[in-house]
C-alpha cells in the first residue's frame, strides 16, 4: 500500500527544515575580493556543518556552478571562505548558501558583479566604494559602565541602500575590550559578536569588503608590535575578512594591494611593525621599512589615475595629538612625503580613520603635486568633539557625528574623476568635493 503526504504536512516538513539551517547561520554570508575569474564568499556557522555555495549568472539560472564543500571547525571559529572559481568577467550573479547540504533562505538578495575586462576595449566603468572605520558594537556585561559607545547601527542599512561595489573597512572594525585581549576564546568572540549584528548582514551579502585594521583589532589601546598575541588577531583578521592577500615579500601582517577597474588600493599595515609610541630610542617606525619601500615602489609602478592608500592613522594632519604620523612618527610621515614628491607620484590619496571625526586634508608639494588624506571616522563607536587646529584641513569637511564615505569614480580613462560624498547614519549628505586626476 502506498503512502502519500498531504500537502500541509510537505510544507510543515520543508518549512521546519529551512528554519534548522537558517538556525546553523551565525553570521554572513559575506562577499570578499572580487576579480574578473574568482570571488571569495565567506560565511560563519554556529557549529561544526557542511558549508558550500551554488552560483549562477542571472541570464543563464539553469547553469549553476558550486564551490568546494568544507566542513567549518570550532578551531577556526567555524568560518568558511570559499571561491566562485567558474565565474566570467562583467557578468552578474546571484548565489546561494547551502548548510549540510539544504539551502538556507535570505530575506535580502545575494547577488554580485564580477569585473568587467574593459582594457583596450571601452572605458573603464564608473563604480562606487564606501568607506568607514571604527565600528563599536554594544555588549553591555562586557562594556565600560555609563553610556553605550555603541549606537547608530542603521548606518549600516543605510550604507547598504547606497548600493556601493565594494566597501573598504579602515580599522578598528571591532573593538577588543579587556575581557578578550589575551585569550584566543575572548579574540574569535569578539569577531563573532561583532560580525553577527543584524542590521550588517544585507551589506555583507551584497558588497564586496575589503579591510585593514588598527589598534583595536589589532589588540589593545595604542597597541603595536610588542602585543603578545599578535599572531592571533592576525589568525582572527584572515578568518573573518575576505581580502586577496595578507602581507607582501615574504613578510607577515595585513598588507596587501588590489585593482577595482582602474583605481589602485594599497592596503596597508600600521599595527604589526609599528615601534611602542613612548619608545625613546631605536627603531621609530609605524609600518617599518620592508613595507614602507615596498609602497613606495608600489606607487611609482602605478599607472592608476587615483592612487588609493588605505592606513589606520591620519597621514597629513601636522597636529600632534593622539595619533596622527605627525605625533610618533614625524620623520617617517617626512620621508614617506618626501619620496612621493621626488619620484613625481601623482593623486595619491590617503583613506584614514581612527580619529572619530571626518575631513579632507590637502598638501601640495613643490613640484605642485597635490596630495590628500580622506579621513572617514566613526562608524558607530563614540564621536570626537574635537575641532583640532589642522591647517591642511579643506574648509567646510570636518564632520562630528557617525558618517560613511561613499567614493564615486567616474569618467573617460583619461579624464577619471573622483567624487567623495560623506554621509550621515541616516542617509544625509554632509558634504560632497570633485577631485579630478592630474595628468
Amino acid at each position: 500500500m502506498k503512502q502519500y503526504l498531504s500537502p500541509l504536512f510537505l510544507i510543515l516538513f520543508l518549512s521546519a527544515s529551512a528554519v534548522a539551517q537558517q538556525s546553523l547561520l551565525q553570521s554572513g554570508p559575506m562577499l570578499g575580493y572580487n576579480e574578473m575569474r574568482e570571488v571569495l564568499l565567506w560565511v560563519q556557522t554556529k557549529q561544526s556543518a557542511a558549508v558550500k555555495f551554488a552560483y549562477w549568472a542571472k541570464e543563464k539560472p539553469e547553469e549553476k556552478f558550486y564551490t568546494d564543500e568544507i566542513i567549518t571547525q570550532k578551531g577556526e571559529a567555524f568560518t568558511a571562505r570559499l571561491l566562485a572559481d567558474a565565474v566570467e568577467p562583467g557578468t552578474d550573479y546571484a548565489y546561494q548558501l547551502f548548510l549540510n547540504g539544504r539551502a538556507v533562505e535570505l530575506a535580502y538578495p545575494t547577488e554580485f558583479k564580477t569585473q568587467e575586462l574593459w582594457r583596450w576595449r571601452y572605458d573603464p566603468p564608473a563604480f562606487s566604494v564606501a568607506i568607514g572605520s571604527c565600528s563599536y558594537v554594544n555588549e553591555e556585561v562586557y562594556d565600560r559602565p555609563g553610556k553605550p559607545y555603541g549606537s547608530d547601527y542603521q548606518i549600516f542599512s543605510t550604507i547598504h541602500q547606497k548600493r556601493p561595489d565594494a566597501m573598504i573597512w579602515l580599522g578598528d572594525n571591532v573593538y577588543l575590550r579587556e575581557v578578550d585581549w589575551y585569550s584566543r576564546t575572548g579574540i574569535f568572540q569578539r569577531y563573532t559578536h561583532t560580525r553577527s549584528l543584524p542590521e550588517m548582514q544585507p551589506l555583507l551579502a551584497s558588497t564586496h569588503h575589503y579591510a585593514i585594521w588598527d589598534d583595536h583589532d589589532f589588540g589593545p589601546d595604542n597597541s603595536d608590535r610588542s602585543y603578545i598575541h599578535k599572531e592571533t588577531t592576525l589568525e582572527a583578521f584572515r578568518l573573518f575578512w575576505g581580502n586577496p592577500g595578507y602581507g607582501v615579500n615574504g613578510q607577515k601582517g595585513v598588507t596587501t594591494f588590489f585593482q577595482y577597474n582602474d583605481i589602485d588600493f594599497f592596503l596597508m599595515d600600521d599595527r604589526y611593525f609599528r615601534s611602542p609610541n613612548r619608545l625613546k630610542v631605536g627603531d621609530k617606525t609605524m609600518l617599518g621599512k620592508e613595507q614602507l619601500e615596498w609602497l613606495i615602489d608600489a606607487l611609482a609602478a602605478s599607472y592608476a589615475p587615483f592612487k588609493m592608500v588605505c592606513i589606520g592613522n591620519q597621514v597629513l594632519n601636522p597636529v600632534k595629538n593622539h595619533e596622527t604620523y605627525e605625533n610618533y612618527f614625524p620623520e617617517e610621515r617626512a620621508y614617506l612625503l618626501k619620496r612621493i614628491e621626488e619620484e613625481g607620484i601623482r593623486n595619491v590619496i590617503f583613506l584614514t580613520g581612527d580619529r572619530h571625526l571626518t575631513e579632507l586634508s590637502k598638501y601640495v608639494n613643490s613640484n605642485g603635486n597635490a596630495v590628500y588624506d580622506l579621513t572617514i571616522s566613526p562608524l558607530t563607536a563614540g564621536v570626537n568633539p574635537n575641532n583640532e587646529d589642522n591647517s591642511l584641513r579643506v574648509e567646510g569637511t570636518l564632520v562630528n557625528e557617525h558618517n560613511f564615505g561613499l567614493l564615486e569614480f567616474s569618467g573617460p580613462r583619461t579624464e577619471r574623476v573622483l567624487t567623495i560624498r560623506v554621509i550621515d547614519a541616516d542617509g544625509n549628505e554632509e558634504w560632497s568635493r570633485e577631485i579630478p586626476s592630474e595628468k
